[in-house]
This record gives C-alpha cells, sequence and structure tokens, in this order.
C-alpha cells in the first residue's frame, strides 16, 4: 500500500476516531435526536437507553459499576470537578492536597487555584525516571491531608506512576484518592478496585472516540465520595453534573471503550513493536540520543527522544511530512521547553531538541520505518551544521567550553 502523508504520529495528543465508534454515534445524530432527560415518551427512552449502555461499557473497561460513571465534556471538566469538587465538599476535613509538578495543566491549574484560596498543595518531584513512587507520597501525607491526584500515565513521556501502590496508601490513611487517567485508560488494564482509586478521569478522544466526551468515575462505597458540583441547574448525572447529555458523543465513548477492552492484548503487542522499531533504529543508527522517562513503566506506544546539538522545531521542519509533538499539545504554542521534561532534571537545551512520538491503533509498520529514515536524515544533516555536535565528537562537553566574546 502506498504511504498516505502526512503521517500521523501524535497520538497523545488526539487519535483519529474508529470508523465502528462513528458507526454507533450517526444514529443519535440523525434520528434518534432524543433528550435523555425527557422521561415521558419513545424519544427520551430511547436517548436514555444509549446513555445507560455506554456507561456499562465505560464501567466494564475500568471495573466500575455503571452508576459510577458520571458524564462531562472531557478530561480537563472531570479533572476540576474531582480536584474542586473535593476540596470544597471535604475542607472542613482539612485543606491540605498532593500532587506532582508534572502533571498535565488540567490537575496544576486547579491546584494552582485553590492554593490562592487558601489550601495548601504539596508538589511532588519525580526522579530522572518520570515515576511518582507511594513512597514520595507517604512522607507528604498530614493529618489534614483530604486529596492526593497523581496521573496514572504522563502525557508526554508515557511513563506509569506506582498507581495501585499510591491508592493502597490512600486507602489505609483515609484520604481520597484521584487519577487523571486521560493517556492510561483504554491502553492499559484498569481496575479501579484493584488500584484503591475513588476519582478517575478520562477523555474520549484519546482512545479512538469523539472529541468534547470524558467521564469521572466517582466511587460509591468504601467510601461513598461526595463532590460539590462545578455547574448547577438540573441535578443531572446524580447532581454533580448538570446540562443536557451529549448523546451522540457518549455513545461513542462508550463504543470507543468496549473495542479497546477487547482489542486490548492485541493492540498493546502491537503498538510496543512499533514503538520498538522506532526507537532501536535511532538508538542504532544515531549516537548522543537519549529516551527520557523510564524505559519498562510506560504506556506501550509514546517515546519522548532527545537528539542533543538540534533544535527540536527545526527537526520537525525536517520531518515535516510527519505529525509528532514537542513538548504536550496544550502548550505547544509557547516555545518554553517543556516542563515535564525540565522537571526530569533535563536541562533547557536537551529539552528544547526533544520529541514525542505517538504511534497508535492506525499506524503502520511502513509509517513507522519511513519515520525512522527521514528522522535519522534530518538529524544528521542538522548535526553537521552544528560546532557543539562537532566539540561532543572531540568528547569535549559543550557545556563547559568558556565562549570568548568579542
Amino acid at each position: 500500500m502506498a504511504l498516505q502523508f502526512p503521517i500521523y504520529l501524535d497520538n497523545n495528543a488526539t487519535t483519529p476516531m474508529d470508523p465502528r465508534v462513528l458507526e454507533a454515534m450517526l444514529p443519535y445524530l440523525t434520528n434518534k435526536f432524543g433528550n435523555a432527560a425527557s422521561r415521558n415518551h419513545a424519544f427520551g427512552w430511547e436517548a436514555e437507553e444509549a446513555v445507560d449502555k455506554a456507561r456499562e461499557q465505560v464501567a466494564a473497561l475500568i471495573g466500575a459499576n455503571e452508576k459510577e460513571i458520571v458524564w462531562t465534556s472531557g478530561s480537563t471538566e472531570s479533572n476540576n470537578l474531582a480536584i474542586k469538587g473535593v476540596a470544597d465538599m471535604y475542607k472542613d476535613k482539612g485543606k491540605h492536597i498532593i500532587t506532582a509538578v508534572h502533571e498535565h495543566k488540567a490537575v496544576l491549574d486547579p491546584c494552582k487555584r485553590l492554593q490562592k484560596e487558601g489550601y495548601e498543595v504539596t508538589w511532588l518531584e519525580p526522579g530522572r525516571d518520570g515515576i511518582i513512587y507511594a513512597e514520595q507520597v507517604r512522607k507528604a501525607i498530614r493529618p489534614d491531608t483530604i486529596l492526593v491526584t497523581i496521573m496514572w500515565a504522563n502525557n508526554e513521556i508515557g511513563t506509569v506512576n506506582e498507581v495501585p501502590e499510591i491508592g493502597a496508601l490512600c486507602k489505609e490513611h483515609d484520604i481520597i484518592f484521584h487519577t487523571d487517567a486521560t493517556q492510561y485508560v483504554g491502553k492499559l488494564p484498569c481496575d479501579v478496585e484493584a488500584a484503591g482509586i475513588d476519582l478517575l478521569s478520562a477523555s474520549g478522544h484519546k482512545m479512538y472516540g469523539p472529541k468534547g466526551v470524558g467521564f469521572l468515575y466517582v466511587r460509591r462505597r468504601k467510601p461513598r465520595v461526595r463532590l460539590t458540583p462545578i455547574f448547577d441547574g438540573g441535578g443531572h448525572e446524580r447532581g454533580m453534573r448538570s446540562g443536557t447529555l451529549n448523546v451522540p458523543g457518549i455513545v461513542g465513548m462508550g463504543a470507543a471503550a468496549e473495542i479497546a477492552r477487547l482489542e486490548m492484548p492485541a493492540e498493546i503487542a502491537r503498538l510496543t513493536a512499533l514503538r520498538n522499531i522506532l526507537e532501536e533504529g535511532v538508538l542504532e543508527q544515531l549516537d548522543h540520543v537519549h529516551i527520557n522517562g523510564h524505559r519498562e513503566r510506560r504506556l506501550p506506544h509514546t517515546s519522548n527522544i532527545s537528539f542533543p546539538y538540534v533544535e527540536g522545531e527545526s527537526l520537525m521542519m525536517a520531518i515535516k511530512e510527519v505529525a509528532v509533538s514537542s513538548g504536550s499539545a496544550c502548550t505547544s504554542a509557547s516555545l518554553e521547553p517543556s516542563y515535564v521534561l525540565k522537571s526530569l532534571g533535563v536541562g533547557d537545551d536537551l529539552a528544547h531538541s526533544s520529541l514525542r512520538f505517538g504511534v497508535g491503533r492506525f499506524t503502520t509498520e511502513e509509517e513507522v520505518r519511513y519515520t525512522l529514515a527521514a528522522l535519522v536524515k534530518g538529524v544528521k544533516r542538522l548535526r553537521e551544521m552544528s560546532p557543539l555536535y562537532e566539540l561532543a565528537l572531540e568528547g569535549i562537553d559543550p557545556n563547559t567550553v568558556e565562549w570568548g566574546h568579542h
């Protein structure tokens, strides 16, 4: 099959919709247009039935009860509802929150907002491997800690935090545990019971579903988690999230969850193999490259690689027929080096030379091999023009050079 350009390798930013998901949604975009809250006629019942089915499909993917799924517009809203909802509901118990410095902005910003409102936040820092360990959380716990919010997998480097261990720790101390599992759900096995999770955020468009729909898992028993809603009006979603439900989107999210659950083992093996082709090829054909984050404890489809002595933006231009990302999609409008990489202790120059590759369900081996060839060629060409690279080849660390000023 001939290669189609551009090649899409930015599946951490968003995924293309699976055609089977669109097929499930179409009737609800056309003749099955009822409002799921219209309880007195067939159009409403039909919509409500579709929403309930999607709830079951999503619950099955994460090992929850369907009554614990609250529909939202996506992970940003889910994170805000979880963090602010717990902070307000449990403020009499304490005002201390634990999170990490390399979380997604949709967790960092709500926590910063709460800090301004008088809450105390402990910001954990990962080591060079990018992982937050339960031991770090244990050391940060105080008598007034009400919430721990630690992502399951990082969106930029793909590393997987010690979530079940952190969940067990929170249970032990009677603290609510929220995880932003946007990158994790649908990619690796997830069981909220086994992992001791009380609140979990996920989004449709990260798992081949539609944009603008997500969910928040809210534990119902042992403990029953209560949240102060962000939106008021109508009391939809057990009073936690008012607003007319996006029925077509929810149906799509349900279908995407079902496909992810059924095809996960095969998908993990295939994506890991594609990622390894790329990484092994880069390591074999180029010197001075660095794979960021833990090599084993990470998502099967994500690879974040630094190419020292090459500017990331220039390298993206050199492989412009391949869509990849430097830094996270939500922050790529700014030319600041990635805060995630900086949190691992990666220097600015190295952070600026890093690209994230995200293979996906529709990525072919041919596309990966093409990308590898283009990448190697691009790096070699750009390094030929780099005086710093020449020094490195001579065994001189460019960072130690005293540059003369004229």
